[in-house]
């Protein structure tokens, strides 16, 4: 008889960064804001014991992961947020100040349009749900807490749940919420997935 090996993804969105309101950071390492102790020792005891840790190369996530009572975390690159390219770093009002031509284009289509020099939305859906699908086979079976960025979490959901990227962009996925997703394999058969809570707030 197959067995159903189900693996349980806890995903955490980092701290608040600590940046002037309206920063875009996509990829820049921006630090991030965990005086919220409060926000943190709630999330703390949602989360399963001796689950696996993984974080992004950006340090939001793995001080937020240590924060929340990490001590060994594996690092995934592709669950790092959209890379908005030269964007990065720079408010949304001083883009649409200084660009606003290609500020215009990208608003027109945000999920396919690039950013200069930087990503859709669509090719991060696409690499998150391939780490999704690998990480799943490598740790079957165990709680995975992924904390990661607001993109890569919708884009988990839209992979668990078929959604295309355009319809994804509309999540709200907040500072230290948690979205839990199921991931079911058997042998012989297609991935299955259920989706338990989206966006769950530290209080």
């Amino acid at each position: 008889m197959n067995t159903m090996i189900t693996t349980r993804w806890w995903w955490v969105r980092h701290a608040p960064i600590a940046a002037a309101p309206g920063t875009i950071a996509g990829q820049a390492d921006l630090p991030a804001d965990l005086s919220d102790s409060t926000a943190l020792a709630t999330l703390t005891r949602r989360l399963p014991a001796g689950a696996v840790w993984i974080a992004t190369p950006l340090a939001r996530t793995q001080a937020t992961a240590q924060a929340l009572g990490a001590t060994e975390l594996r690092l995934e690159p592709d669950f790092s947020e959209q890379h908005f390219g030269t964007w990065q770093g720079r408010t949304h009002a001083a883009v649409w100040e200084e660009e606003q031509a290609a500020a215009e284009r990208f608003w027109a289509d945000p999920a396919h349009a690039a950013p200069p020099a930087g990503e859709s939305f669509a090719s991060l859906c696409a690499r998150v749900a391939a780490a999704v699908s690998r990480q799943s086979q490598t740790l079957a079976g165990r709680d995975i807490i992924a904390v990661a960025h607001a993109g890569p979490i919708r884009a988990a959901i839209g992979q668990a749940l078929g959604i295309t990227p355009v319809h994804l962009l509309p999540l709200a996925v907040d500072c230290l919420h948690l979205t839990r997703v199921d991931h079911m394999a058997m042998a012989g058969q297609p991935d299955a997935w259920r989706l338990g809570a989206v966006n769950i707030p530290p209080c």
